[in-house]
């Protein structure tokens, strides 16, 4: 068993590279060895900003030797009335590498044929890295690539050298013009190189020791999180870890080093979300917080080298936050001196989305909509005032033509919060602004407050509405306006809330609020018609990544899914039905009537006429759904979707009897008519939880 180690060096990698290079070096050698049948103990791909290593243990030293049988031509075909052998055998053999008079017969179900026994494999792993590594690496995909000097070959970041060894061997192959060896180049400063590594088992201790690279982006981490730790308790407070900013900071450096720096404390009269955006941003850098939870002067950063003289880095990373500290200062107080009356007129001037008019007039058409739907009476309990919705509504994009905002747009709606209780804006409408972009996406949560979610759903209808109206329909991969994001956000406040609202009355008033005078690309109609079914599709596959089963999934949308929150209850009552042991004998039964129906109920109305009923089974059907629709009715109104759903195990006695005992397509056609009024009765009542038609039993 070998040990294989390949080390692409190249400029510094963005640090948004690295998993995906990770992912795909790991997945295309695994590929590649599978292919060609080389085991291995474990593979693992790590990077830096300097480099990507794959390093494979345990690696079968060649592919394994076995003997194959090749059919050739019929044997007919192969030799001549003499014997000789034909120019197809002849063509064979040498094919096959092998002297015709190795050939022999083979019989086959279709007849006698002459075959060919050849060994197969034994090609060294060596060999087959070297020959596919070239291409492999050249179609690593970044999401920018470049060329450099005179090749064209294309790469995230000039290729500088390649290193590949197989035990003590090198691997030998090009790419980019460059020859791969055994010189690895360590850490610009503290161990530049280059460097020999005379093994693959050698070549983690040379990094270590001698180039001075972290070379484990999992290393690089805990050293910076155990050292930020450590810095922080000598001021008694603790970093402010951020996993998306951890990510980023390990991948910028191969030597981390943590620094604890100052800031002024005059500075802590800006918002801590202003203080620690700056410092994220702009500094990759950590903020730090009392025990208590408050913004303490200080701030955790990380560096690329250990220098000898660490008070001046310190203060270098001390200066630059300043400048940009200074910066968040000054556009907080110009800010401050403004107000929402003059944002508001300066929205006017902001284009929304092309056709659709201004900024300003997305905030009328939000007031309004927002206002609509705190009247809802299955929103909110009426626990929101028409007042403060149409406040939320008319300032939620305010904080746009801010100072901040125009610095820091990820702190659009926040700073409109934050700006709104400074000001003395409605605090209701001001927690909203703050609110009305969540949820951003599948795990971040919706709005806490009511108006917030109101405002959030509002703001995304109005989007939905107008694009669609635009004909910018998401396809394929592309939704250059997050559209799906749009629809998935409503639904999970729908759901979370507990909110009851008919959603295409909903896009229908969102789609009303427009000015008459805007030219659309689709009729209202059309436009809202395709709305609906993408916001359907949306509300499945949320349905379908929470881990529902498919076939459940379908019967419940396919009973409607207007009421998002019903659907998504009535889902959790069939999946918990479809795990009793009855639920397939009961399924199976209501198909039946739901497949009937589809094909001879076109005109059934469900009003049946008990004089008609001539047998004793459907005597019995028709009572006990009299009995049953009673109790439906009743649980329907409490929203009792299990009960609704144990109904089934009541009547399906006397559906099971009624096709049992009675010929449903009668000659007579009144009698046939009565008899699919009775069924379509039925599946009034227990179609509106399910179509059972979906479900395979």
């Amino acid at each position: 068993m070998s040990h294989f180690v390949l080390e692409l060096g190249v400029e510094e990698l963005p640090a948004r590279f690295l998993a995906s290079l990770e992912r795909e070096l790991n997945d295309r050698f695994a590929a590649l060895f599978a292919e060609n049948g080389l085991t291995y103990d474990s593979i693992s791909v790590s990077t830096t900003p300097r480099r990507a290593v794959l390093q494979v243990r345990g690696l079968l030293e060649a592919t394994p030797v076995r003997e194959e049988v090749a059919l050739g031509p019929s044997l007919k075909a192969a030799y001549d009335a003499e014997g000789n052998p034909t120019k197809a055998a002849q063509g064979f053999a040498r094919g096959q590498g092998v002297d015709v008079a190795d050939l022999f017969q083979q019989e086959t179900p279709k007849g006698v044929y002459v075959a060919a026994r050849k060994t197969v494999g034994g090609a060294s792993a060596s060999s087959i890295i070297a020959e596919a590594a070239p291409a492999l690496i050249g179609s690593l995909p970044f999401p920018k690539r470049m060329h450099w000097g005179e090749s064209r070959f294309l790469f995230a970041r000039p290729l500088r050298w390649v290193l590949a060894l197989m035990d003590k061997d090198v691997v030998s192959f090009k790419v980019a013009d460059i020859e791969s060896g055994r010189m690895t180049t360590g850490h610009r400063v503290h161990g530049k190189g280059p460097f020999e590594v005379c093994c693959a088992c050698k070549y983690d201790a040379v990094l270590a020791e001698k180039c001075g690279v972290t070379v484990s982006g999992a290393n690089r981490r805990k050293a910076v999180i155990e050292g930020g730790d450590e810095l922080a308790k000598a001021v008694d407070g603790r970093v402010m870890w951020k996993d998306s900013l951890l990510d980023e900071v390990q991948g910028l450096s191969e030597h981390p080093v943590p620094v604890l720096g100052d800031f002024d404390p005059s500075f802590l009269e800006l918002p801590s979300i202003v203080l620690l955006t700056s410092m994220e941003t702009h500094q990759k850098s950590f903020g730090v917080e009392s025990q208590d939870g408050k913004l303490l002067p200080h701030f955790l950063t990380v560096s690329n080298v250990s220098s000898l003289e660490p008070a001046l880095v310190k203060k270098g990373w001390e200066r630059v936050l300043r400048a940009r500290l200074e910066d968040a200062r000054f556009y907080w107080n110009t800010d401050m001196k403004a107000s929402f009356e003059v944002w508001k007129e300066k929205l006017d001037h902001v284009i929304f989305l092309g056709p659709l008019g201004s900024m300003g007039d997305k905030c009328r058409r939000l007031s309004a909509l927002c206002e609509w739907l705190a009247a809802q009476p299955g929103i909110a309990e009426g626990k929101v005032s028409a007042a403060s919705a149409a406040v939320a509504g008319r300032c939620a994009k305010a904080d746009l033509v801010s100072q901040m905002v125009g610095e820091f747009d990820t702190l659009q709606g926040i700073m409109g919060g934050i700006y709104g209780h400074k000001m003395g804006l409605d605090p209701v409408a001001a927690d909203a602004l703050a609110e009305q972009y969540l949820p951003a996406g599948p795990d971040t949560p919706v709005p806490a407050t009511d108006l917030g979610a109101i405002l959030s759903m509002a703001d995304k209808a109005d989007t939905l509405v107008g694009c669609f109206g635009l004909g910018n329909i998401p396809t394929g991969a592309a939704d250059p306006f997050a559209l799906r994001r749009c629809a998935l956000g409503i639904a999970r406040i729908l759901i979370e809330k507990g909110w009851r609202l008919p959603v295409e009355e909903f896009f229908a008033k969102a789609q009303s609020l427009y000015a008459d005078d805007i030219r659309w690309k689709l009729e209202k109609p059309e436009a809202l018609a395709k709305l609906n079914d993408f916001f359907a599709g949306r509300v499945k596959n949320l349905f379908l990544t929470q881990g529902n089963d498919t076939l459940l999934v379908e019967a419940v949308m396919n009973a409607g899914s207007s009421d998002v929150w019903a659907a998504s209850r009535r889902l959790a009552a069939l999946a918990a039905e479809a795990a009793k042991p009855g639920f397939a004998d009961n399924a199976q039964t209501f198909k039946r009537v739901t497949n009937i129906l589809r094909k001879q109920g076109a005109d059934a109305t469900g009003a049946f006429r008990t004089e008609l009923l001539a047998e004793e089974p459907e005597k019995a059907l028709a009572a006990a759904l009299t009995d049953m629709a009673a109790k439906f009715d009743a649980l329907w109104a409490e929203d009792c979707f299990d009960e609704l759903l144990a109904l089934m195990d009541g009547i399906r006695p006397a559906v099971d009897a009624f096709f049992d005992g009675v010929m449903v397509m009668a000659e007579e056609p009144e009698l046939r008519a009565n008899r699919l009024d009775l069924l379509q009765a039925l599946l009034s009542k227990m179609g509106r939880l399910a179509d059972f038609s979906a479900l395979q039993m």
